[in-house]
């Protein structure tokens, strides 16, 4: 795994005769795509040996661990996941806890990841392992395939890092860098191009380097060949290799199709604040952010008058009004443009909410990234 980066001046790492391993091209007739993939091998298994960071899922990479790290992986950064998958970890050490786990309790252990439905798969995914595999992740690419939000990627992920097995992984990270190294201008949102990737890539793999294979691409794909900025080429490894820096394509690589706009709804958020308790409602169980907590909102951008004539029609009086920001939240499809008012009440009837003290907020109701910003305020820390 190499050794801790926090130790580099202590300890000196034996020289790498491969660190700058450069792959020479026969002039009189340039690598087809597969023999490019193939000849990038070595360089990148080099790399991978001394430059892999320093990760807890990679320091014990059990199959459930790897499972976990690669769902919380999804939309969301690495040094993000890293305190939630220690919590998860805590609280949900293996299979048989996630099956049994209460769907609020996991929500909550989730908050702020979003995706919610991940979370869900995760338990649903857990009883079927119970019921079908002995509380264990199956060790076939295939069988991994049928489980509740596992596709092709985190199935070959988990395969091939947790057992070995020769099946690629293919995110967006490897979509880019094999993009780059090809000089492919084709659409890597299409499904062709992505299938046709993952042939090059089985094919060039090493059988008994299939965990290093498919965990070199992705990293230099997050620290190297990076998504935003400049990719950094004088550290590649692939360098030598690649089509795209040789043709000056990457600023133009990789290519995707632009996709539709996301549709803005604008959105008044109530803190509506009762003593020393806070009012929450439970979202719906099916659609956006199902089942989750939110403060009361309404649709639309209300002005102080308005949300006095709301309350009003709801049979609550509001003693004060104070404006609490705005904030914006982006889902996949569509964009929340938020205005927040802080109310603090006379009265309100009883039933209509769920007033809730600060500390349950933090430790018990999920409530989504959304409103953030708006749980910050309550909480003090803004």
């Amino acid at each position: 795994m190499g050794i801790d980066r926090g130790e580099q001046e202590d300890y000196a790492r034996p020289a790498n005769p491969y660190e700058k391993l450069q792959v020479l091209e026969p002039k009189d007739r340039p690598f087809s795509p597969a023999e490019r993939i193939r000849a990038m091998t070595p360089p990148l298994l080099s790399w991978y040996e001394s430059h892999a960071r320093i990760l807890p899922w990679r320091e014990q990479p059990e199959p459930y661990r790897v499972w976990i790290s690669e769902i919380m992986l999804q939309q969301t950064r690495v040094e993000a996941v890293k305190p939630y998958f220690n919590r998860f970890m805590e609280e949900l050490p293996d299979v048989g806890a996630l099956a049994q786990v209460e769907e609020e309790r996991l929500l909550k252990l989730w908050e702020g990841l979003g995706y919610y439905n991940r979370a869900r798969n995760l338990k649903k995914a857990a009883q079927i392992m119970t019921e079908t595999y002995g509380g264990c992740l199956p060790d076939s690419f295939e069988e991994l395939k049928k489980l509740p939000g596992i596709g092709s990627y985190t199935a070959g992920a988990i395969a091939s890092i947790a057992y070995n097995i020769p099946v690629p992984a293919v995110d967006g990270n490897v979509l880019r860098v094999i993009s780059r190294v090809l000089a492919s201008r084709e659409d890597i949102l299409k499904q062709s191009v992505k299938r046709r990737m993952e042939a090059y890539l089985k094919e060039a793999m090493p059988k008994d380097r299939a965990s290093a294979f498919n965990q070199g691409l992705i990293e230099t794909g997050a620290m190297v060949c990076v998504p935003n900025g400049e990719p950094k080429c004088g550290e590649c490894p692939l360098a030598s290799v690649c089509l795209g820096r040789r043709q000056g394509l990457l600023d133009t690589i990789p290519h995707k199709a632009p996709k539709k706009p996301r549709k803005v709804e604008e959105r008044t958020v109530l803190l509506l604040e009762k003593g020393d308790r806070i009012a929450l409602e439970k979202r719906p169980d099916k659609g956006l952010l199902a089942s989750l907590y939110q403060f009361p909102n309404v649709e639309g951008i209300l002005s102080e008058d308005d949300v006095r004539k709301t309350l009003a029609l709801k049979g609550a009086q509001a003693e004060h009004i104070q404006p609490a920001g705005k904030a914006r939240h982006v889902f996949s499809h569509v964009e929340w443009h938020m205005t927040g008012y802080r109310v603090w009440l006379k009265d309100f009837p009883a039933g209509q909410y769920l007033f809730v003290q600060r500390q349950e907020l933090k430790e018990k109701y999920p409530v989504p990234n959304a409103f953030s910003v708006y749980i910050k305020l309550i909480n003090g820390e803004s």
